[in-house]
């Protein structure tokens, strides 16, 4: 009688586990892609809510700077603010906290953008979603969404929120 495995047997088991271990490992990575694209979602909405607020004390939306909101410090008297680096800026008047940090893109070599009319009477805020089939892309194509921000990395931006008077792939005057 022999004891131990052939070496058929032996690599037949290795085969097995190196297929379990993808499935399992790109399972998991799909769950993490999933969890930073519902962050981004929760991101931009969070943002455009204190934006909302900032309208109704204002009549108009806070300038940008690049890519950034500018509304931290924020002088009133003047219509001017600093830019809110993504992730740490506080948006605020002096008197009020629009948003207590500024919410950045999970990943650090992304970014979000924002962009304001002319007029600060409408605005666009996007994010790059990872996940291609992902419903919410603009006009439902995450490979080709419209637009021509990008959010890092040459990469266009997929996602967007906007105020109620203008859509994502609209240009701003």
């Amino acid at each position: 009688m022999k004891k131990g495995f052939t070496l058929v047997e032996l690599l037949v088991v290795m085969a097995i586990i190196a297929i379990l271990a993808t499935v399992i490992i790109g399972g998991f990575r799909s769950s993490q892609m999933r969890g930073r694209d519902a962050q981004r979602k929760s991101d931009l909405k969070q943002i455009a809510n204190a934006l909302e607020i900032f309208f109704a004390d204002y009549g108009k939306y806070p300038p940008a700077s690049g890519v950034q909101i500018a509304a931290c410090s924020y002088n009133p008297a003047n219509g001017t603010g600093t830019a809110c680096a993504w992730g740490s800026g506080s948006m605020n008047d002096g008197k009020t906290t629009y948003m207590r940090t500024v919410a950045a893109d999970p990943i650090s070599s992304q970014n979000y953008v924002y962009r304001v009319s002319s007029t600060q009477n409408m605005y666009q805020l996007f994010a790059r979603l990872e996940n291609p089939e992902d419903k919410n892309c603009i006009g439902g194509d995450c490979a080709n969404p419209g637009v021509t921000a990008t959010c890092g990395g040459g990469n266009l931006c997929n996602f967007g929120v906007t105020s109620t008077n203008t859509a994502p792939a609209a240009p701003l005057p």
